[in-house]
């Protein structure tokens, strides 16, 4: 059982009688929104005397803060309740005790040695807590609050099992273990189209009519509530979760889905800039964990950034926007490399720090990011001389006649997927390519290849033609994802391009020259074996030099360029 779960809902029972005014302290996050609607709404059919209170991401930030416990103290409050935060806010609650507010924290984020001094804290990883189960979202706590003060799990999974399958999965908490349970029921009741918030909000995301799945949850409705807190207010998403009217659903469902369209506006500018910043300077890109900072960024969308960047160039990735002094940073990690411990050890420069082992945000002044920079790299140095490499494992090789709906509902099996439990990835090896067609207004490819008299299509998103460095005649390994496309009634088989290699490489000696590469780069102590070896033969630098001035305009990577360098047909003179 979870460490202090009976005394926090002792307390919260005991303030329900005696008609204490109780506030629900949430996060701004599709988690933190879930767990707010979730024990508001529960109070609220108990008869408590309750209202809820989420942070503004832009001018608040995360967590408790002692301003906000002044605004609640003026209305009376007597008990705050915090969910998806409070675990390191020992001197906020400090704060509320002096103005005679008690508080029960509910979290899930690492605690520190030292617990705050309030009524309850429930959090799965104390080391105290002897939850068998550990790996619970914010909602998943709040929700196992609610059970203990209900005394009961099945009548309240009905009825907000679907809140908890948002948060957890907004959250890209592990689908293993009570989670899987807990999120195959709670899709079970999206599905049902219960609250008129999630009918509305399906409707304009074009997946009303389509069951929804783990993924197509994550990448539809989660990004849609979490546009709320990043680009206008977090209660506009908690409103629209809470309202039994169909007409109010629709209006804040369309307000939210406006926020979802200025959000990837924001996004795709930010990532023109950072890419710029990359490709400039050589050094930023070399160094193990790369911190990259911009004035006057949205807060709300650079975690999502972060994670493309790491994705893409796999390393530890921070994205800081600065703006008036401050900076506001969020980062995501690589398997292997924990971030919340390579920020806590630049604790002591920073403003406000908290994550997780994969992601983590942080707040500094905007004078210190260099510093910052070095520190965590230099952490990165001492406690990772071999930076982890990210790996895309595959599930199985598939010959091109093997996509099929039988392979959809082989896949459907294992549903909820997700982090742990991840969405099945397949090879198709020796391709070859026959088209390119741009998409999407040009912004994503449909690729269409080839082998043993079976041609399939791919799509490939986020990716132009001036990016796309393969050419057609290539032969090529693909890995893909497959995914249900139901139009009038029939399923076919969609393919997802996750990730493309030229047939004939080498990858883990592309792999040693990248690293080479950036060892060189950041100017370390190298061996005389290595020097030899690493540097360039006159032949080949002439070679690379003939083909990029043949190529007006040409984007590609190491393993690209060394495949059409090696291409008997091309003659770079």
């Amino acid at each position: 059982s979870f460490a202090d779960m009976d005394i926090a809902a002792e307390r919260l029972l005991r303030a329900i009688d005696n008609r204490e005014m109780i506030a629900v302290y949430g996060d701004y996050d599709a988690d933190g929104v879930t767990a707010t609607v979730l024990l508001y709404s529960y109070l609220r059919e108990k008869g408590a005397d309750v209202i809820y209170y989420i942070p503004e991401r832009e001018c608040e930030g995360y967590g408790l803060h002692k301003e906000s416990i002044d605004k609640l103290d003026q209305q009376g409050v007597k008990l705050i309740v915090t969910v998806d935060n409070g675990v390191l806010a020992a001197d906020e609650i400090d704060y509320a005790a002096s103005k005679g507010i008690e508080v029960v924290v509910t979290d899930h984020h690492q605690p520190p040695n030292n617990l705050p001094k309030a009524v309850a804290v429930v959090n799965p990883h104390r080391v105290d807590c002897g939850s068998e189960f550990k790996d619970y979202a914010g909602v998943g706590v709040a929700f196992k609050l609610v059970c203990a003060m209900e005394g009961d799990t099945e009548s309240v999974l009905e009825r907000y099992g679907d809140l908890v399958a948002l948060g957890t999965l907004g959250d890209v908490m592990p689908l293993t273990g009570e989670n899987r349970t807990l999120v195959r029921a709670g899709l079970q009741i999206l599905n049902q189209n219960i609250r008129p918030g999630i009918q509305a909000l399906r409707k304009l995301a074009g997946v009303d009519n389509k069951n929804l799945y783990s993924i197509t949850t994550a990448f539809t409705l989660v990004p849609r509530l979490n546009a709320a807190g990043r680009m206008d207010t977090p209660d506009l998403a908690a409103r629209l979760l809470m309202t039994n009217q169909k007409i109010v659903a629709e209006t804040l469902a369309s307000e939210l889905q406006e926020c979802n369209v200025r959000r990837q506006k924001a996004e795709s500018e930010i990532m023109k800039e950072v890419e710029k910043q990359l490709q400039m300077d050589s050094n930023l890109l070399s160094q193990r964990v790369l911190v990259i900072d911009g004035n006057d960024w949205n807060p709300g969308v650079v975690g999502i950034i972060a994670a493309r960047i790491a994705e893409r160039y796999g390393k530890p990735c921070i994205l800081i926007a600065t703006k008036d002094g401050e900076g506001k940073g969020s980062g995501r990690s690589v398997k292997g490399f924990s971030l919340f411990d390579a920020i806590n050890s630049c604790s002591d420069i920073l403003s406000r720090f908290g994550g997780h082992e994969q992601a983590a945000g942080l707040s500094l002044s905007s004078e210190i990011i260099s510093i910052f920079r070095q520190r965590i790299n230099q952490y990165a140095a001492e406690n990772y001389p071999k930076m982890p490499i990210p790996e895309l494992c595959i599930t199985f090789k598939l010959r091109p006649s093997q996509v099929d709906v039988e392979k959809l509902n082989l896949i459907s099996a294992l549903e909820p997927l997700g982090a742990c439990n991840p969405q099945p990835v397949f090879g198709l090896f020796d391709m070859k390519l026959d088209n390119i067609m741009p998409i999407g207004q040009g912004k994503h490819l449909r690729l269409s290849v080839s082998r043993d008299d079976v041609r399939l299509s791919v799509c490939r998103f986020n990716t132009t033609c001036e990016n796309f460095p393969y050419e057609c005649g290539q032969k090529v390994n693909l890995v893909v994802t497959m995914e249900r496309n139901e139009y009038r009634g029939v399923v076919t088989p969609s393919l997802l391009l996750k990730d493309i290699r030229p047939a004939e490489m080498q990858q883990e000696e592309l792999i040693e020259a990248y690293d080479s590469f950036d060892t060189i780069v950041r100017c370390e102590t190298i061996t005389p074996d290595e020097v030899v070896r690493w540097t360039p033969e006159r032949e080949h630098l002439e070679r690379i030099y003939r083909f990029i001035r043949t190529k007006n305009n040409w984007s590609g990577g190491l393993d690209q360029l060394e495949y059409l360098l090696q291409k008997p047909k091309i003659a770079f003179s």
